[in-house]
């Protein structure tokens, strides 16, 4: 009677009604077995890497005391290996055509082990930093050939759960490194954060070897040798640049000079590409809508939050005064955070879609972010904890709605293309992020004129990364509302995704 009085019918109801009774019926496939397995096993490979990252972090100030650095100075570490990921991560999609995902995938298991043992053998930064080198090239194709073969095996719908498989496990690196790489300086040496690596890189080459399918296409040319010096040459010399700018240890003159050519070798890469037939970096895919947005506002996101594991342990330790432990047990509240959503991702994502779930919940990350300008040593621990778990949390939810979206319009032929290009891109962005932050923290000290980083000057640097997070917010307005609907289960996937 309710519906005949208010003038529907109900044929009419249901045809205005069906849509919206339909959609919360909608549930994302279940993720396969073969899909799963190949998830965790590359994800062992992460956890590797991850680890390692986060207990580098947190050794640094330790580490400067035994080779007599100022700690600031040693985030030539963290940028030396992030540099060499960056350079030889656009020729990662080629190797694996042509050698196969599996083959090279083992092959840089093996380089970064190696790259860890040589880190944990050295002698003084030049040693550090060479064998960061060299753990970074085994990086730069096991993280993106790893990615490229779960996208291989995992069907279009399966993606959103298919990345979360992914990361779970492999977050635990972040979440383990902290407090282990606390304890170990604390009450042991530095040298065991690196070989902590070994078993870990021996127990992923023996799981790729047994259980990983080998996936291998013809490359759509010959190797991009000048591509590859090029994009090589542009960042070392811009990273070069970034990296001393402002700080006093070249004349500035060569700092400028440095930039400049990074800038122009750029171009050149740029004018280069248009005319290959298959360049390294194929920047045709930012025609892509859902890739060029995604990676746009990915790019800004990640130089933000990559000075993270540079400026946190450090505030903490230099700031603060803790010990490397207590900073370790603080720091991994962050990925904790992030540990927490990777379950929840897929149900948040279907909740609010793409659209919306990039501009306000990169709103509130940028948000807390910025409050770690806030920390005083004089704060509760529960209060410091909160702010990085939440923050941790919603930056989790973030990348998973920007790797994801990146990949939905791909074609399965440009997949490789499309890894290496987005993979490089995250590494450039973390690397930038970095110098920016310790950039940040360098100037507020020489303007206040302290010996040592003061808690105030951490601040200055933490409002600076976080006002860089924010500037991917707008990005997300120019999506449409649908995009990513069909990868979530809110839209039901065309015929043949």
């Amino acid at each position: 009677m309710c519906v005949a009085r208010a003038g529907l019918s109900p044929a009419r109801l249901s045809r205005k009604t069906a849509p919206m009774l339909d959609q919360p019926r909608l549930r994302a496939p279940a993720v396969s077995p073969q899909t799963r397995l190949t998830a965790v096993i590359v994800a062992c490979a992460l956890f590797m890497q991850n680890l390692d990252s986060t207990i580098i972090a947190t050794a640094l100030p330790t580490m400067a005391k035994a080779f007599g650095y100022d700690p600031v100075r040693m985030n030539v570490a963290l940028t030396s290996y992030l540099l060499s990921l960056t350079v030889f991560i656009p020729a990662s999609g080629w190797v694996a055509d042509r050698y196969g995902t599996r083959n090279v995938f083992r092959g840089a298991i093996v380089v970064f082990t190696i790259g860890s043992v040589l880190c944990g053998l050295s002698q003084g930064l030049t040693e550090l930093v060479a064998a960061r080198i060299l753990q970074g090239v085994g990086g730069a194709m096991m993280v993106p050939v790893g990615r490229l073969l779960l996208l291989r095996t995992a069907a279009k719908s399966e993606l959103v759960a298919a990345m979360a498989w992914l990361t779970v496990p492999a977050l635990l690196g972040p979440v383990v490194g902290p407090p282990v790489g606390g304890f170990i300086v604390t009450y042991f040496d530095w040298r065991w954060t690196f070989f902590i690596n070994v078993p870990v890189g021996a127990i992923g080459l023996i799981a790729v070897s047994l259980f990983i399918k080998d996936f291998r296409e013809p490359p759509k040319g010959a190797f991009d040798l000048r591509g590859l010096f090029l994009t090589g040459g542009a960042l070392v010399c811009a990273m070069f640049g970034m990296e001393t700018l402002g700080r006093g240890l070249v004349d500035p003159i060569v700092t400028e000079a440095m930039i400049a050519a990074g800038i122009a070798i750029g171009f050149g890469y740029y004018l280069h590409a248009r005319r290959h037939p298959a360049p390294l970096l194929d920047f045709t895919l930012m025609k892509l809508p859902t890739f060029g947005l995604s990676f746009s506002a990915m790019m800004l996101f990640r130089t933000g939050i990559g000075a993270i594991p540079f400026l946190l342990p450090m505030m903490l330790q230099v700031g603060f005064g803790e010990s490397a432990a207590r900073s370790g047990l603080v720091t991994f509240a962050s990925s904790a955070g992030a540990l927490v959503m990777k379950p929840a991702a897929q149900y948040a994502l279907r909740l609010f879609g793409f659209r919306d779930t990039l501009i306000w919940n990169g709103i509130l990350s940028g948000i807390m972010l910025t409050m770690c300008a806030l920390f005083r040593p004089t704060w509760p621990a529960a209060a410091i904890y909160l702010v990085l778990l939440t923050g941790g949390f919603l930056r989790s939810l973030q990348f998973t709605a920007y790797n994801t979206l990146a990949y939905g319009d791909v074609p399965r032929p440009q997949m490789s293309a499309a890894t290496s290009l987005y993979t490089a891109g995250q590494q450039l962005a973390a690397t930038i992020g970095v110098t920016a932050g310790a950039l940040a923290l360098e100037a507020a000290r020489t303007f206040s004129r302290h010996q040592t980083p003061q808690t105030s000057d951490f601040s200055v640097a933490f409002v600076v990364v976080g006002l860089m997070t924010l500037a991917a917010v707008p990005i997300g307005f120019m999506m449409p509302d649908t995009a990513g609907d069909d990868l979530t289960g809110r839209r039901a996937p065309k015929a043949g995704e």
